[in-house]
């Protein structure tokens, strides 16, 4: 017999009945008889939870794209459609939504610091844009006083109303005439100067006018208040009537939204801060007829 032989049954012998063993019993497997060691155990667990992280970070991801308004919230992007080219009307229609939502669509970027607005970019005051033979600032009057009566004669101009008005939150007598007209302004929600240094440069001729004249952005208010006012946007002035507060912001997100104008950082913190107390503060239409 060979060596080769003699070395091949000696190394039967060392075998023990049963085959390999471990120090811990047979090494079992499925293929190769090996069993799985605890390391082994432990990566496969290791694996598992990445796999649920990940499909937990995907889910946030997914929500949390559809819900600009933040986690908690359950909303979806508002609905925007381009108006037509030359139109009356808004430069976009955004269907009613949350307003804290259409904040998150706003752009957002430092205001225009250059100080040449100018009144007449908007158009001549008072225009009868939605050709009622009535003018803007009379369709205003009869749309937010109570108790109208009329001019005799006229079905447009108002003679007398009662206003409750929601800057003060007071009730207030409206009788024609320069001393309640005085008394009692309509006021552009977004001022006509804040939204030049937001955008309205960019717009055109027509689209200046239609912004000046949207019913949006139009409301009779107590004129001392509305001096006080003065252009500001909604990190510098606020109702001094803290209930309006909300019904006010979401108009000029409305405003804002509806003629493609930019907020500012500032402004827009103070939005969210005052919609996060009415997160279901619904945005309007243009009060154009589509």
């Amino acid at each position: 017999m060979g060596n080769d032989a003699r070395g091949l049954r000696s190394r039967r012998r060392l075998l023990p009945r049963g085959g390999l063993r471990s120090r811990r019993g047979p090494l079992r497997g499925v293929g190769f008889g090996l069993s799985v060691r605890p390391q082994g155990r432990v990566l496969a667990m290791l694996i598992l939870v990445l796999a649920l992280v990940a499909a937990v970070l995907g889910w946030l991801h997914t929500n949390l794209a559809m819900d600009p308004a933040g986690p908690g919230h359950g909303f979806s992007p508002p609905v925007v459609e381009t108006n037509r080219p030359g139109a009356v009307g808004p430069v976009l229609r955004v269907h009613a939504a949350p307003a804290l939502s259409v904040v998150e669509i706003l752009t957002v970027r430092v205001a225009d610091a250059r100080n040449n607005y100018d009144r007449q970019a908007f158009g001549e005051p008072w225009l009868d844009v939605d050709r009622n033979s009535c003018d803007t600032r009379d369709d205003v009057l009869r749309r937010d006083l109570t108790d109208v009566q009329l001019v005799k004669g006229s079905r447009c101009l108002v003679a007398a109303g009662r206003l409750s008005e929601p800057y003060t939150g007071r009730v207030m007598d409206f009788s024609r005439g320069p001393d309640s007209s005085k008394a009692i302004q309509i006021d552009h929600v977004v001022a006509l100067g804040d939204a030049w240094r937001s955008g309205a440069q960019q717009l055109t001729a027509l689209q200046r006018q239609n912004l000046a004249n949207d019913p949006l952005n139009l409301i009779a208010v107590d004129g001392p208040t509305n001096v006080d006012k003065s252009d500001g946007d909604t990190a510098a002035w606020l109702p001094p009537n803290k209930a309006f507060r909300c019904q006010y912001v979401a108009r000029q997100v409305s405003v804002k939204a509806a003629y493609r104008l930019w907020i500012t950082p500032a402004e827009k913190e103070a939005m969210k801060r005052v919609l996060d107390r009415c997160p279901g503060q619904q945005t309007l239409e243009s009060g154009y007829p589509p």
